[in-house]
């Protein structure tokens, strides 16, 4: 019995080990070894100079919330310490790494979003440190001791639940903002420098970012040998990978733009979005291919919707940098995030039914075992 239970374990753990691919194990290592060094330091530093000396800051900075960074130091020690052991923890292949590391980089995911609150502002620091927490957290997926086929369900329900978010993200952070019209104003806005939904934003967005970037790797996961279907994987997973470059390119109030006062942040965001709309637009086309005549039908039919209400978009948009009425705007952005997002749902019910084998589409689903 005790030998039978031993074996079991062995092949867990082998199952485990195979569920993540080299180049996710190497990346995950980078990233916890990355971000223990840069946390040690800080906390080090820190609690050295409690009046942040050493870190060339000021306390005035944190608003009155603490006198001093001796407590923010220990935890920034601890949460080091614990990046550390999460390292340790991978790189031997213990049955707790998913564990380890999942606390690790979510505790550092909470240190940055309280940090954030407490500063009211976002620092090229946040981004620099903070970005590869979300790739990290991504990476510890294939750790988590599930079947690779509940482990590919698991990712295909993220994009059910990435369109639900974010669609309720539409719904009530603009309550936050009085005076906002979602019929005459653009999702942008809510993003805008100086706008006070900027933050509460830019926050929770960062969840629809990994939501969305899980479900692109449960559709190449769900791709086997359909090429086409694996393309729009990867295309889904670098849309949702571009989320982290958002805050980085934020436009500017309607008033400041109408003033003059737009900066390469405005461009940026002008382009950022023009990459985006293309990147799902191809990934609609590959995956329209990929499936059934049905869903090709389906996503035609979005597409050409896409395009009408794109247009629309595009026709009043410089209504924004000119501060001018924009009557109905809002409303024609709005239909077109809504139909990405509803097609995003089809196309993850559509892969969840075909896994369980009730629907007869055109796609190869892999058997259920782990990647070789």
């Amino acid at each position: 019995m005790e030998t039978k239970k031993i074996m079991n374990t062995k092949n867990d753990l082998q199952a485990q080990m195979i569920n993540q691919t080299k180049w996710q194990r190497i990346t995950l290592l980078s990233i916890l070894g990355y971000e223990a060094a840069g946390a040690m330091s800080g906390g080090i530093l820190l609690i050295a100079s409690p009046d942040g000396r050493l870190m060339d800051m000021s306390v005035d900075i944190m608003h009155g919330v603490l006198s001093n960074c001796l407590i923010p130091g220990i935890i920034l020690l601890g949460l080091g310490l614990l990046n550390t052991a999460a390292f340790a923890g991978v790189l031997l292949r213990s049955r707790i790494d998913w564990i380890l590391a999942g606390l690790a980089l979510g505790g550092l995911a909470v240190w940055f979003v309280t940090e954030i609150i407490i500063l009211q502002e976002l620092h090229w620091l946040h981004y620099m440190w903070g970005s590869p927490v979300i790739a990290g957290i991504l990476m510890i997926i294939p750790l988590i001791p599930l079947s690779h086929w509940k482990m590919r369900k698991a990712l295909l329900v993220c994009g059910i639940l990435s369109s639900l978010f974010y669609f309720a993200l539409n719904i009530f952070i603009p309550m936050q903002w009085e005076g906002y019209d979602s019929t005459s104003q653009v999702v942008s806005e809510l993003s805008a420098v100086g706008a006070p939904t900027r933050l509460s934003w830019t926050l929770l967005c960062v969840l629809y970012t990994l939501l969305v970037t899980a479900f692109g790797w449960g559709v190449w996961e769900s791709a086997g040998r359909n090429r086409y279907l694996r393309i729009a994987g990867w295309l889904l997973v670098l849309y949702g990978a571009l989320g982290i470059l958002w805050p980085v390119a934020p436009m500017h109030l309607r008033e400041t733009l109408a003033a003059g006062g737009a900066t390469l942040s405005d461009t940026m965001h002008i382009t950022l979005g023009a990459v985006t709309e293309i990147i799902y637009l191809l990934a609609l086309g590959f995956a329209a291919a990929a499936l059934g005549k049905p869903f090709r039908i389906y996503s035609v039919v979005t597409f050409i919707i896409l395009m009408v209400f794109g247009v629309l978009t595009f026709l009043g948009a410089p209504g924004v940098s000119a501060n001018q009425p924009t009557p109905l705007l809002g409303i024609w952005e709005r239909i077109n995030i809504g139909i990405f997002l509803l097609w995003v749902v089809v196309l993850a019910i559509i892969l969840l039914r075909a896994d369980k084998g009730q629907d007869p589409i055109d796609v190869t689903i892999p058997e259920k075992k782990g990647i070789e």
